[in-house]
């Protein structure tokens, strides 16, 4: 659920013979493309933009039918029009995900070494596929996360329903096969007596295990091997900070006061960074700004602030110098789009390449112009300075028209025209960003109500381009874990008819549910890229159901329940606490 539902505005200019459609979508040039075929008009005669987003989340990705009718009715009336989704709309029509049902089943040695893992996944898809099967397909490879498991086998059926379809939410199928393999570890440590994150510990990958492969193939298509990364500094890193070793004393003095908490630990890897590409441009303008273009979109993840600051430090100007266009298929030929974490990766690598190559253009132009050596050229705010004689200065405002030339008049040799550039990175493979959560949890048995009390974060990006804005996304991905694991479920009839079409049915957390969570970053560089980094848009979300489910199990041990699905709603945790007999223990304590 997004701050802001979907919205499309369309309008026709019959001078350029131009369709221009602004809309709320997170894959821009994407949607180019189908509305191309669906009107029969050429790519370049029709140019979508997508704004600055309300939040994407995974359901804006898809291309939705209204995005070709109102394209069609402006076409038809010559006319602007638009079209904005009201919230009932929302809830019956845009895509969802989540719903999978497993059966499963973990083999270990008696000293906790996994020795391998089988089972069976129900997906339901809903009525069709509009992006396809990928999140039953990410949610089968991801099982194994930050885990050795040497043997593997799952059975993966996907079935059709009269329900709205699934595509991609934040996480796209990992929540759910991290929760089966976080819940599976619980079940294996109660079963050998072993504390929990011990038993973890004793099954990660190791460092000097890397680069290491899983053995299965990701859906990207290739090999789904893990380079780089330190999974157990991870875990330590989390418990040492949630002070995980005194828990049971806490656990212990909170019991002689009548209060119920747990404790419960998630561990997840997941493949952020796809392909198949994205794009930037860097241009050096005549006025002395910079500006850039990228395929990229903005959602909120801070994607104007992350390029400039790449930007600006390759190619050596001040940030608010810096004159962004993002998302725009009329700024750059090609783009993809903001999903599955992969635009700093994408896009920052691209920006990257682009601004190292500006500033040897930037150098050499200065150079032959002021008669020096390129090694005797500094480029700093803004300007190409000589560091011997008199340091003359050329501003980039000025090199800017040098590189226009003169009409009619030859360059000198050596040089090139304009001071711009394009790149497109295209990773080989996903990278993998992993992290440890620890949460503590305080529940009342009589309501069934869970309250947050600590939440923990060992979070593993790469290199960290701007602290704040990793936190940022990690924090908004546990607040979106948070109404996984507790509140959001969409409800439906006999008939497949949804029950749960306003905020009144279909609960969200609101503040004083979302705890403010401790995050240390634990940077190992990511090889496949030139910047080091690994995604970080989703990893606050993807093991925060399995997390928070463990610590309530962990609260109510006393009374040997068990919980097994997300969301764990008060009603669900009162009724096993019932069928438990927890009420008469209660009664009678």
């Amino acid at each position: 659920m997004s701050l802001e539902t979907r919205a499309v505005l369309a309008s026709y200019e019959p001078a350029g013979d131009l369709l221009t459609v602004w809309s709320s979508t997170q894959t821009p040039h994407l949607g180019r493309r189908a509305l191309a075929d669906l009107l029969a008009r050429n790519l370049e005669s029709i140019r979508v933009i997508a704004p600055d987003v309300g939040g994407g989340f995974g359901p804006k990705a898809p291309f939705y039918a209204e995005e070709a009718v109102i394209p069609a009715a402006a076409l038809r009336l010559g006319r602007p029009v638009k079209w904005i989704e009201d919230r009932r709309e929302h809830f019956m029509c845009a895509t969802q995900e989540r719903d999978q049902y497993w059966k499963v089943a973990l083999a270990l040695d008696p000293a906790g070494k996994i020795l391998g893992f089988r089972g069976t996944m129900l997906h339901d898809t809903g009525a069709f596929v509009p992006w396809g099967i990928i999140m039953p397909y990410i949610a089968a490879v991801t099982v194994p996360g930050p885990y050795a498991v040497p043997a593997y086998r799952l059975d993966m059926t996907v079935v059709l329903t009269n329900k709205v379809a699934t595509t991609p939410v934040r996480g796209a199928g990992r929540p759910q096969a991290v929760f089966v393999m976080e819940r599976l570890m619980d079940r294996a440590a109660r079963e050998l007596n072993l504390d929990r994150a011990e038993l973890r510990r004793r099954n990660l990958i190791r460092p000097d295990q890397m680069p290491y492969a899983v053995g299965l193939i990701f859906r990207d298509g290739k090999p789904l091997v893990y380079h780089g990364g330190d999974f157990p500094r991870g875990q330590a890193t989390a418990l040492a900070l949630a002070d995980y070793d005194g828990f049971r004393a806490r656990q212990a003095r909170a019991r002689q006061q009548g209060r119920y908490i747990g404790i419960g630990v998630g561990n997840y890897v997941e493949g952020t960074g796809l392909g198949p590409f994205e794009g930037v441009t860097v241009r050096i303008l005549t006025n002395g700004k910079v500006a850039v273009a990228t395929g990229a979109t903005n959602q909120g993840q801070g994607q104007r602030t992350t390029l400039s600051q790449i930007i600006a430090d390759e190619v050596g100007c001040r940030i608010e110098d810096i004159v962004m266009t993002i998302g725009d298929t009329a700024a750059i030929s090609q783009g993809v789009g903001a999903f599955a974490s992969r635009q700093a990766i994408n896009a920052g690598s691209s920006a990257l390449i682009s601004g190292q190559s500006v500033k040897r253009q930037i150098v050499a132009l200065a150079a032959l112009t002021l008669g020096v050596t390129e090694s005797d050229i500094e480029v700093e705010d803004g300007r190409a300075i000589a560091r011997t004689g008199n340091k003359p200065i050329l501003g980039f405002g000025e090199l800017a028209k040098l590189a226009q030339g003169v009409p009619g008049v030859s360059f000198a040799a050596g040089q090139t025209p304009g001071l711009e550039h394009t790149a497109y990175f295209t990773p080989a493979q996903a990278s993998y960003c992993n992290g440890t959560h620890v949460v503590e949890v305080e529940v009342d048995p009589m309501t069934g109500g869970a309250t947050l009390l600590r939440y923990t974060v060992g979070h593993d990006s790469g290199n960290i381009i701007n602290p704040l804005i990793v936190d940022g996304q990690v924090q908004g991905g546990v607040a979106h874990g948070v109404g996984n694991a507790l509140f959001e479920r969409m409800t439906y009839d006999e008939s497949a008819q949804p029950q749960s079409i306003t905020f009144a049915d279909y609960l969200l957390p609101t503040a004083p549910e979302v705890p403010r969570c401790t995050i240390e970053h634990i940077e190992t560089p990511n090889p496949l890229n030139p910047l080091g980094v690994k995604g970080a848009g989703e990893g606050g979300t993807i093991p925060a159901p399995a997390a928070i489910v463990s610590a309530i199990e962990d609260a109510l041990a006393p009374f040997g329940v068990r919980f097994h699905e997300a969301p764990l709603t008060p009603a669900r945790i009162v009724e096993e606490l019932r069928r438990a007999g927890a009420y008469e223990k209660l009664s009678t304590a």
